[in-house]
């Protein structure tokens, strides 16, 4: 494989992380001879534009990847389970944006930024982490380098674009029927939406954490490759993108706010924004649409030794999904060109 003759598949290309995954491989200019969109069989023969052309979807089936270089997977864990094998043995490498293979020991679980040498160690599948989690390691990683992280405690405000396009269309119609006085029943989330919070994403599980707590602990660790302490709280809130975290660092050695923005400053993919005199600090409003992970409210927590708070946002649907699996396919061309 050349960087000029690549074909590359979207699976779930309907799909809102299909979709940006689409407007992102043509702002970044991916070097494409052929794009092959796929979805559910209800989405087949959907037009899509890519440079101004219009693209047919077609149906996912076995056959699908015949002459596929790089599949991207966004349409869910059991379509992942069924079709991602298939797809490698038909001679595609896939990046798989669903939860399936991510804590699989023989799949590289990868933020470029963060850790793309593990991108060689693939056996067809790279995982792309959980959109919480890719913005949390985005920050994490220079002051980890810099003084070993021990300890987290996290608390995330996640948007309902990470339950998917229903969960959003529920959230913007039930907030005008309340304003109008009207109550209709959730029914993609467990309470009301609208003006409202609600601590459980995923299911619970037998420990009293949701799978979405625990997702972000085991893959920050594997992202890391350390065993740090974790602790998550992730809450649901009524935005429709963006994440937003609140995080509580504690070091091996001490490390001032100062530094720490340094550090975050000269990180790759991190934007700082932390002025409190100003107000500057960032918000999802704000991000969305951007691709960097942007981070604010620094400063040393009063009732810990080595340690700091901060707070992330970034855009889910970007470096949270679409723009990172994007960015482990240009990768995984420039280790092949130079393999070759």
């Amino acid at each position: 494989m050349t960087v000029k003759d690549i074909t590359l598949a979207i699976v779930g290309a309907t799909g809102l992380v299909g979709k940006e995954i689409l407007s992102i491989l043509e702002e970044r200019k991916f070097p494409l001879k052929k794009l092959v969109l796929l979805a559910s069989k209800r989405s087949e023969n959907t037009l899509m534009s890519y440079h101004g052309e219009s693209i047919k979807v077609q149906a996912l089936t076995p056959e699908s990847f015949e002459g596929v270089d790089i599949a991207l997977f966004s349409a869910g864990s059991s379509i992942s389970e069924k079709y991602a094998p298939i797809a490698v043995n038909a001679g595609a490498v896939v990046v798989d944006n669903t939860s399936f293979f991510r804590m699989d020991p023989s799949v590289p679980l990868v933020v470029p930024e963060v850790n793309k040498h593990a991108i060689k160690n693939h056996n067809g599948i790279i995982a792309n982490p959980n959109c919480s989690t890719a913005q949390l390691v985005m920050a994490l990683k220079p002051i980890h380098d810099y003084a070993k992280i021990k300890r987290l405690v996290i608390s995330t405000y996640q948007s309902v674009s990470g339950a998917g396009k229903e969960a959003m269309l529920e959230l913007e119609n039930h907030s005008r029927y309340l304003v109008q006085g009207s109550v209709a029943e959730p029914k993609e989330f467990a309470y009301p939406m609208p003006f409202n919070l609600i601590p459980q994403i995923d299911v619970f599980e037998d420990n009293g954490y949701t799978k979405e707590e625990l997702k972000m602990i085991n893959e920050t660790q594997k992202i890391l490759e350390t065993e740090i302490s974790i602790t998550a709280t992730a809450v649901r809130v009524p935005v429709f993108v963006s994440h937003s975290e609140s995080v509580n660092i504690q070091t091996e050695k001490p490390v001032s706010p100062e530094k720490f923005r340094e550090l975050l400053t000269a990180f790759q993919g991190v934007s700082v924004l932390d002025d409190i005199q100003e107000k500057a600090y960032p918000t999802p409003r704000e991000v969305t649409g951007k691709d960097d992970v942007y981070v604010g409210r620094i400063r040393t927590d009063i009732s810990q030794e080595n340690t700091l708070e901060c707070w992330i946002v970034a855009d889910n649907l970007r470096k949270g999904a679409a723009l990172n699996a994007v960015q482990i396919a240009e990768e995984f061309v420039k280790i092949s060109a130079n393999v070759a």
